[in-house]
């Protein structure tokens, strides 16, 4: 489907309100970048360093990339080893939650 409206570079979700209600598909680069926005008001820099990169996972690959299963490999490709990122992202509850919580800025309306 992403083929036949020419937008393979955007999400599923953008993707099904084109066909929908005739909005015009974001590309997720589009995405990320709204989402940085946001992303630099409510996230620390070191959240921040990583969160940018998630992003530009998302980007290239898909929204696959945001699924929680995701979280141990994209932290275990940036920093090498799981005590490094706790080592600079603070404890695993901490990171898990700044995963899940920067990806609603990727999809809220902004007003």
């Amino acid at each position: 489907m992403q083929r036949v409206i020419d937008a393979e570079k955007s999400d599923l979700f953008d993707v099904l309100a084109h066909v929908a209600y005739a909005l015009p598909p974001l590309t997720r680069a589009d995405r990320a970048a709204k989402a940085k926005v946001e992303i630099g008001t409510h996230f620390n820099t070191k959240q921040r360093v990583f969160l940018d990169f998630v992003l530009s996972h998302y980007v290239s690959v898909g929204v696959e990339e945001l699924a929680q299963e995701k979280l141990t490999p994209l932290l275990r490709l940036k920093y090498g080893a799981i005590q490094d990122a706790v080592a600079d992202l603070g404890q695993p509850e901490e990171i898990g939650k700044a995963f899940a919580g920067f990806q609603k800025y990727l999809y809220e309306e902004v007003a």
